[in-house]
């Protein structure tokens, strides 16, 4: 039996995966894989996310989600008063900026994919796999590739958890670019789950998107997000913590 992993993987998307009808505003479908050391979670991480929560609403049982931030909807509708949006942004974007993790993001453009292929693979089984072959480079070059690693993916549908947990064990299986056995678990967490880890992670994925779409529009949450991308000893992250294809 192996041992289990120092760290634990939380993801999260922005954008859906079909091919049929593609939002042009949106072209794109983002995984967000968020890398963290499970002592670091557990003694700084989920406090700090209990703080901002404690802070702004009296108690941590509300779920952060950033379309209801950003649209200012349900328990965020205190967000529509301009000093009090300025003063919960201020804090969540200290709380990202300051949260220890490693990012990795896959990026599918789905308007380019359907102009290259005539039969365009399923965007999201394509993210998946990239994500998991860059997951498990960081985790081979933190020798930790050897250790059983959590996967967790929030819920979706019955029938798409089931596809998907078929997609994540077939390149686990050693349907990747390295043919090797990647010792990953994945886990499905309700969406209801107050996990500040998954909830970390919806804050992250949308910002990658639409800088991918427009790197000249000022994006504050990507610059905050740009450090903690998968890179190598250069700093490059291209094609490591952010894959975009094609």
């Amino acid at each position: 039996m192996l041992d289990h992993s120092d760290y634990i993987v939380y993801v999260d998307e922005s954008g859906d995966h079909g091919l049929v009808s593609i939002d042009a505003d949106y072209p794109v479908f983002v995984l967000a894989y968020c890398i963290f050391d499970k002592q670091v979670y557990s003694q700084e991480i989920v406090p700090a996310v209990q703080s901002l929560k404690f802070k702004h609403f009296g108690h941590d049982v509300v779920l952060l989600h950033e379309r209801e931030i950003r649209k200012a909807e349900g328990p965020f509708g205190f967000l529509v008063t301009a000093e009090r949006r300025h003063e919960f942004m201020t804090d969540l974007n200290e709380l990202v900026e300051t949260s220890p993790f490693t990012l990795i993001a896959t990026c599918i453009r789905k308007d380019r994919l359907t102009e290259r292929y005539a039969y365009p693979q399923n965007p999201y089984h394509l993210a998946l796999e990239y994500g998991l072959e860059r997951l498990w480079s960081f985790l081979r070059q933190h020798q930790a590739d050897l250790a059983r690693t959590h996967v967790v993916f929030e819920c979706r549908g019955r029938r798409e958890d089931r596809e998907l947990e078929l997609e994540f064990r077939k390149v686990c299986s050693g349907k990747n670019y390295a043919n090797e056995q990647f010792p990953f678990e994945i886990v499905f967490a309700d969406k209801r789950t107050n996990s500040a880890g998954l909830q970390l992670a919806d804050m992250v994925a949308r910002p990658i998107g639409r800088h991918l779409l427009d790197p000249e529009q000022p994006n504050r949450v990507f610059e905050l997000l740009r450090p903690k991308f998968y890179g190598d000893a250069m700093g490059r992250i291209d094609g490591l913590g952010l894959k975009c294809f094609p």
